[in-house]
């Protein structure tokens, strides 16, 4: 399903018109945009319990050193 979705300030130009277009098209619908603010605006600072947690999720690097590969040479043995 396609929405066009028109802003409630166009709604008395736009609206009619993109449904009549559309109307042949049953995976488009044309709706109204009704929101009147935005949901996802919160206080300037939120509360320490709402904070996100970043966390570095990576692998850690293995602490010491890898065997040489067969046919390399250590650097204790080139010593």
């Amino acid at each position: 399903m396609i929405y066009c979705v028109v802003p409630r300030e166009l709604e008395g130009e736009l609206f009619e018109t993109l449904k009549a277009h559309y109307a042949g098209n049953p995976n488009v619908a044309v709706i109204v945009d009704r929101r009147r603010a935005e949901r996802r605006y919160r206080s300037a600072t939120p509360a320490e319990s709402e904070q996100r947690v970043l966390r570095d999720r990576r692998r850690r690097h293995v602490a010491g050193e890898f065997a040489p590969l067969f046919g390399e040479v250590s650097a204790d043995a080139a010593a």
